[in-house]
């Protein structure tokens, strides 16, 4: 586990110096990558350091307040996450269906506000569930039967009836993973059929390039988010999909934009040139 969180870390933190310091990445897309690179390393390190103590150091406690701090930051940073993947298929299609204006259209002022507008969505979408949560009576076992603070596994503890609390949680999980999931889907449909009614082979080969990456981290996150917070509840597997969702996927996402992505894999391959260069001087 510190080894993944360790890879995990590391490999985000490569995309975001790579498209910080190479002039060919300050595009729209790679801003938007490197913001999905922040959001996943906030997201894990909410996770992963505290799963850690509990398993190397035998701490398997956590304050009430320490419980919903981390229950409130991990579900907006995967609110955001969800949204943040439709605003770069939204990019993608805009890119795609209207090349000539995409420059002007695509401000650095518009990127930054459809970069925050995630976060907004995330915090806003959140709190009601999140407050409903917080106003349930815990008065009897305190044992969470899973490895973070979440809705479900908090909502079972609670000697109030949690109904309310429920209906409110899951309409919250179709407003954080469904609407965005809905969006990218009609985006890429979109995309696909002005790719199509490309004559040149070689168009149709880059436009699909530049879709590719983004296309399999948006399937692997929203098929993992979906499957652990819209389906029923009460699988034996529920903690092993978590897993999957809440660290195994921004595990890969680092390896799959640096392997299926032309334009990154040059870069790496220019800064790698120039060190050894400076190198040899």
């Amino acid at each position: 586990m510190l080894l993944i969180y360790i890879t995990c870390v590391s490999g985000n933190l490569a995309i975001i110096f790579l498209v910080r310091v190479e002039p060919s990445l300050h595009t729209p897309m790679y801003f938007f990558i490197s913001t999905l690179a922040v959001t996943e390393m906030m997201f894990v390190s909410c996770i992963i350091p505290n799963l850690l103590a509990n398993l190397i150091a035998a701490k398997n406690r956590i304050s009430l307040i320490g419980c919903f701090t981390q229950l409130f930051a991990t579900d907006t940073l995967g609110t955001a996450e969800c949204y943040l993947l439709a605003v770069m298929a939204f990019d993608r299609n805009l890119a795609i269906s209207n090349p000539l204006q995409y420059s002007a259209i695509m401000t650095q002022k518009l990127c930054v506000q459809l970069a925050v507008l995630p976060g907004i969505v995330g915090i806003v979408t959140l709190s009601i569930p999140f407050v409903l949560t917080a106003r349930l009576e815990f008065c009897g076992p305190n044992e969470v039967n899973h490895f973070f603070c979440d809705f479900a596994p908090l909502q079972s503890l609670a000697c109030s009836d949690p109904f309310i609390t429920k209906v409110a949680t899951s309409s919250g999980a179709f407003f954080a993973i469904v609407l965005p999931f809905i969006a990218t889907v009609g985006l890429y449909i979109h995309i696909i059929v002005i790719i199509f009614q490309i004559h040149s082979t070689e168009s149709k080969q880059k436009a699909f390039s530049t879709c590719s990456s983004h296309l399999t981290v948006a399937g692997l996150h929203y098929i993992t988010a979906i499957t652990v917070y819209v389906v029923p509840k009460g699988s034996q597997y529920d903690r092993f999909l978590a897993l999957i969702y809440a660290i195994m996927t921004p595990l890969l996402n680092p390896f799959i934009y640096t392997f299926r992505n032309k334009d990154v894999k040059r870069a790496l391959i220019k800064s790698r040139r120039l060190k050894l260069c400076q190198e040899s001087f």
